[in-house]
């Protein structure tokens, strides 16, 4: 099982990169569960065709601190494992105290060992690696880290802050980077922007994602790219982006064992 955790700066593209991967992984024949943590509860509607996910802080509210995986948990495209940690209401409580909580129900509940999924994605909020958006990178849970950006200065800037904190949490041993995808947002020479932040951070550049109209028109129906088009170019880059993940993985399975 592999686990790996997704940043970036808030807007960038998150959710539809890690549910098209999600989605691509899938209809590789791999077993994968997504999780969202954000307090927005909407990383995996294009996995469930718009249904909502019940929010994992909402649960235990309604149930006095007890959830089932029944209750959290709704199957989605192809199979995928989808849930959402949820939030308290706006401006009380603290939304990374709920990430924390709903880790430790997932523990509770042995939802890795019942589930026994692959891949697991954690789309975590914006560009926050403090308290307990940084729980998805402690040991034990993330393995690795992916970082999304653009060429845009503020992603870039988001980027190195998430690259900084990374580093700084590895000797505590907590999860490394794997790399970063370009989501392209079409400004003047990109490419060349992101790849010389790449190597200036001694970092490999890991996917990069054009600009395709096709991803929004899938979205308006709740579906990623993978289920509304399986063949289209775009998604034949996300199969490509999934397939090299899978070949990491499968490498370094070999290699340790």
């Amino acid at each position: 099982m592999k686990k790996i955790a997704v940043y970036g700066k808030g807007g960038i593209g998150k959710s539809t990169i890690t549910s098209s991967i999600s989605a691509a992984l899938s209809t590789m024949g791999y077993r994968v569960m997504q999780i969202g943590c954000d307090p927005k509860a909407d990383s995996t509607i294009n996995l469930t065709g718009g249904r909502p996910v019940p929010p994992v802080l909402t649960k235990l509210q309604e149930n006095k601190g007890h959830a089932s995986l029944e209750e959290i948990t709704v199957e989605g495209y192809n199979g995928i494992v989808c849930i959402e940690a949820g939030g308290p209401t706006p401006g009380l409580g603290c939304a990374g105290r709920g990430i924390v909580t709903m880790f430790d129900l997932l523990e509770d509940l042995k939802a890795y060992e019942i589930y026994r999924p692959d891949f697991v994605f954690f789309d975590v909020l914006g560009d926050v690696v403090c308290g307990g958006f940084a729980m998805p990178l402690r040991s034990g849970y993330a393995d690795e880290a992916i970082i999304v950006t653009s060429g845009e200065k503020m992603s870039l800037i988001a980027a190195n802050n998430i690259m900084t904190a990374i580093d700084n949490f590895r000797e505590r041993g907590y999860a490394g980077l794997r790399g970063v995808i370009l989501n392209r947002r079409g400004i003047e020479n990109e490419e060349l922007l992101v790849r010389s932040f790449t190597e200036t951070a001694g970092v490999e550049l890991i996917g990069d994602i054009p600009r395709d109209g096709q991803i929004q028109t899938w979205e308006t129906e709740n579906k990623t790219v993978i289920e509304g088009d399986i063949d289209s170019s775009i998604s034949n880059i996300f199969k490509m982006l999934a397939a090299s993940l899978a070949e990491t993985n499968e490498k370094e399975r070999v290699k340790s064992a």
